[in-house]
This record gives C-alpha cells, sequence and structure tokens, in this order.
C-alpha cells in the first residue's frame, strides 16, 4: 500500500530479494503511475481497496500523514487473519488496530533506504494481536534486504531517529567532506571517491572489529597530527553536542507523528 518513494524502494528490495512479481500486488491510485510501475516490475496494480481484498500480509508503506484515511478506506475489506506491516514513520500499532474491525496481527517496522542494496537496518514490534509467529513473518519478509531486529515499541522513536534517518546524516557529512575535498583543490570525483571508500571501509571495520567506536577513533588519531587538529575543531564548534540535540529532535517528531 503505497507507491512513492520508500514504498518503491521496498518493491524494488523484495522483488530484488527473491520474491516473485506474480506474488506482489501494488496499491496505486493514479493510472499512468499505475501503468509505469505494472511496466517496469511485472506485478499487479490496483487501486487501494482492491490490492487490500487480496492480501496475505498487507504492508503499509504511505506517509504517516495518510494512514488514517487509507485504514478507513480499505478497513471494510481486508481479510480477517491478514497480518498488518506498517513502515509509517510514528503511527503506533494501537492506532492502526483501532481502524481495523477485523483485529488483525500488526507489525510495526522502522526501516531505512539502504534496503535498496540490502543493506536496510530494521527494527520491528508486534501489537496487541501478534503472535511470535507473526513477528517471524515479518523478519523473514524483511532479512532478504538487511538485518532486523526486535524492540519494544516504546523504543521506535528513537530508532527512527537513529537507524530510520540516519542515512540521511551520513550522506549530508559526506557531502560535506567532499566539498571540503573540492575547497582543498581535489576535483569533485575524486573527492567523492576518496569519501565514499572511506565511509565504505570504516563500516566494515566497525562492523567487523566489534570494538567501540570510540577506541577506532584513538587508533586513527596521533598525538599532534592532523586528524588531532581536526577532531579538536569539530569539539570546539561543538558538532557531538549539535548532532545529540539533532537526533532528539528526530525522535520528537516520531512521537508528534505518532500522536497527529
Amino acid at each position: 500500500m503505497g507507491a512513492g518513494r520508500l514504498g518503491g524502494a521496498v518493491l524494488s528490495g523484495l522483488l530484488g530479494s527473491g520474491h516473485a512479481p506474480g506474488d506482489v500486488v501494488v496499491a496505486e491510485r493514479d493510472a499512468g503511475r499505475a501503468a509505469e510501475i505494472a511496466a517496469r516490475h511485472g506485478v499487479e496494480v490496483h487501486p487501494p481497496t482492491a490490492a487490500a481484498a487480496k492480501a496475505d500480509v498487507l504492508l503499509i508503506v504511505v506517509k504517516p500523514q495518510d494512514v488514517a484515511a487509507l485504514l478507513t478506506e480499505i478497513a471494510p475489506v481486508v481479510p480477517a487473519g491478514t497480518l498488518v506491516v506498517s513502515l509509517a514513520a510514528g503511527v503506533t500499532t494501537a492506532a492502526i488496530e483501532q481502524r481495523l474491525p477485523s483485529s488483525p496481527p500488526v507489525i510495526r517496522v522502522m526501516t531505512n533506504t539502504p534496503l535498496l542494496v540490502g543493506e536496510a537496518m530494521s527494527a520491528i514490534c508486534g501489537g496487541r494481536h501478534a503472535a511470535p509467529e507473526h513477528l517471524a513473518a515479518a523478519q523473514a519478509l524483511l532479512e532478504p534486504v538487511g538485518r532486523v531486529t526486535q524492540v519494544a515499541e516504546s523504543q521506535l522513536d528513537a530508532v527512527t531517529a537513529l537507524s530510520g534517518s540516519g542515512p540521511a546524516y551520513f550522506f549530508y557529512l559526506v557531502d560535506a567532506m567532499v566539498e571540503a575535498g573540492v575547497l582543498l583543490g581535489l576535483p569533485r570525483p575524486l573527492a567523492t571517491e576518496l569519501v565514499t571508500q572511506t565511509a565504505l571501509g570504516s563500516a566494515r571495520m566497525l562492523r567487523e572489529s566489534g570494538e567501540h567506536p570510540a577506541l577506532l577513533r584513538e587508533a586513527v588519531t596521533s598525538p599532534a597530527g592532523t586528524t588531532v587538529a581536526a577532531l579538536r575543531e569539530m569539539d570546539r564548534r561543538g558538532v557531538r553536542a549539535a548532532l545529540m540535540d539533532a537526533l532528539e529532535a528526530a525522535a520528537d517528531r516520531s512521537r508528534e507523528l505518532g500522536r497527529s
């Protein structure tokens, strides 16, 4: 349900991980967009009510502010026992359950856009009617496109701030570093390659070493060297505090979306 940017990413991730196009139905109102999706991916595309009536697993991938209207529209046709998996930021499992009279099992997910390359970080939690087998089904659906962890629903606003929005922070930092490279006289393609590979290698090193990031940072920071000079400037400008404030703002916004 939803074929926008995130919905398109989920669709591409599912198909790329081995799900057959014949097993997927996409909900899309716009006829032109529907034809484009069907031609590109080979999936069935229907209006929301027709798509929902076919669902064994219903993936809600619309904007948070559109969830209530969508659920009101499809509630009469959602089959009893349908597993509802929501990727809408901030929308609680209780809010979804209240709008679907069939009392379906609901799984809430916070994922991120690296699912397009099979490297998503997804956190899931279950609603009132969700049993362990429903959580397992949602996890199996998401594991082909990245890592999955189960959390309490009370933690999902923090997860949203940290990993849901997280790719944007990294892209923001990479963009700034590339611009710095250009300022220092490097061609943009070279600066981009240097920063991208550095980010990739650093992430892999963090994952595979199992060491605390502070220890890995210290290993790069020689006494009176270039790295410590850069880090001192970042601390002087309050980069760490600004980052913490930014993530707190993201978590607050996630809670606001849930309340609305």
